[in-house]
C-alpha cells in the first residue's frame, strides 16, 4: 500500500462520492445546504479516505476565526505553566483553537508578526515581558487584546483586562507575618519590575509601615527560582531577618529551600516565608508553601468571558480576589 504525498482534498472526497467539490463544502458547512443522500455517501467517503476540513482555510469564510493567540513567556514558572494549561483546556471545552507565542523565542518583528497572519480572533498576553511591536500591530490591525495581570494600554485600544487584587494580596501577606510574630521582614521583587509585582510589595511595605516596621527590599535578577535562592544567600546572612515575602510562589520556594536546605534556617520556627499565586507545585509535601491565592478557575472564566465578546465591545474590566492559603511555612498566629 503507497502512501500519497499531502492532505486528502476536497476534491478527492468529491470524485469518490460522486458529486461536486461545492457539495462537499456545504457538507461540512453548519447549515450548508445538501440533500441526505449526497451528505451521506460525502461523509462515508470522507471517513474512507481519512479527509480532514482545513479549518485555516474555512476561517478566511467566516467573520470570526476559532483560533485564540496565546502569547506569554517564562513557562518553566508553575504559576504560567498552570494558567496555560487550564486556558488551554478551557478554549477546547469552547471549541476555540489555541496558537501559542513563546516570546523568549521571538526573534523579530517577522516572528511578531506571524501570530496575527492566521487572523487570530483575540490575542491573550499572559504575565511577562510582550514585545511592543506585537501590541502595535494588534491595534494596528484591531485584534482585540486579553491583559492579564497587565497594566492597561492607551484608550482606543481594543483590550480586555484582568487582574488579581495585587494590593490586596500584599496586605494578607504582611498581616500574615505580623500575626506571627515576624518584626524584621523582608520582600524580594526580582529586577523585572512587572506592575503587578510592584504593586504586591508596595502593599506590603505599606501595611507594614502603619506598625512602624522597616522592610528589607531585595529587586535583582529574573522572576525566578533561582532569584528566590540568590536573595535567601543574600538576606540570610542577617540573623535577625524572621519573615520574607516573595512576590511569586516561584521567588518564595527557592527563599524557602535554600533558607531549609543550605543555610539552615529551621522555616517556619526561625523564619516564615510567603508566597503569591498559589501554584499547584506550592502545595506538594516537601514545600507545603503559604501563599496567596489568585484563582485559576476565576482567571480562566473572566478569560473566556472576555474572548467571547464581541470585537467592538467596550472594554471589560476584571478584578480577581485574593485569599490566603495557610500551609506549613508561617509560624502560627500568636494571641
Amino acid at each position: 500500500m503507497s502512501s500519497r504525498a499531502g492532505f486528502v482534498s476536497a476534491a478527492d472526497v468529491a470524485l469518490r462520492a460522486g458529486v461536486s467539490r461545492s457539495a462537499v463544502s456545504r457538507a461540512f458547512t453548519p447549515g450548508g445546504c445538501v440533500s441526505e443522500d449526497a451528505r451521506r455517501r460525502i461523509l462515508r467517503a470522507a471517513e474512507e479516505l481519512g479527509y480532514r476540513v482545513n479549518r485555516l482555510a474555512q476561517t478566511l469564510h467566516q467573520e470570526r476565526s476559532d483560533l485564540v493567540g496565546v502569547v506569554g513567556a517564562n513557562f518553566s514558572n508553575p504559576y504560567i505553566s498552570a494558567q496555560f494549561e487550564a486556558l488551554s483546556a478551557a478554549l477546547h471545552r469552547n471549541n476555540l483553537q489555541c496558537l501559542l507565542m513563546n516570546t523568549g523565542q521571538v526573534q523579530g518583528d517577522a516572528d511578531i508578526g506571524r501570530l496575527l497572519d492566521f487572523r487570530v480572533r483575540t490575542v491573550v498576553l499572559l504575565s511577562g515581558a510582550v514585545p511592543d511591536n506585537l501590541i502595535r500591530l494588534c491595534i494596528a490591525n484591531g485584534v482585540r487584546m486579553v491583559l492579564i495581570n497587565r497594566p492597561y494600554l492607551r484608550e482606543g485600544t481594543h483590550a480586555d483586562q484582568i487582574v488579581a487584587d495585587s494590593a490586596a494580596g500584599g496586605r494578607l501577606a504582611a498581616q500574615r507575618l505580623l500575626a506571627a510574630g515576624c518584626r524584621n521582614v523582608a520582600v524580594v521583587i526580582s529586577g523585572s519590575r512587572t506592575s503587578a509585582k510592584q504593586i504586591r510589595a508596595e502593599a506590603f511595605c505599606e501595611e507594614m509601615a502603619r506598625e512602624d516596621l522597616p522592610v528589607t527590599r531585595w529587586a535583582q535578577g529574573a522572576n525566578s527560582y533561582q532569584t528566590g535562592v540568590d536573595a535567601a544567600r543574600q538576606l540570610l546572612v542577617r540573623p535577625d531577618i524572621d519573615g520574607i515575602f516573595g512576590v511569586t510562589d516561584e521567588i518564595a520556594l527557592g527563599v524557602l529551600n535554600t533558607a531549609r536546605f543550605e543555610i539552615g534556617r529551621s522555616v517556619p520556627e526561625d523564619l516564615s516565608v510567603i508566597g503569591f499565586d498559589d501554584a499547584p507545585i506550592s502545595e506538594w509535601s516537601s514545600h507545603r508553601l503559604t501563599s496567596i491565592r489568585q484563582s485559576l478557575p476565576d482567571l480562566t472564566s473572566a478569560t473566556i468571558k472576555a474572548i467571547d465578546r464581541a470585537p467592538d465591545a467596550p472594554p471589560l474590566r476584571i478584578k480577581i480576589p485574593v485569599t490566603l492559603i495557610e500551609r506549613d511555612s508561617v509560624a502560627p498566629k500568636r494571641s
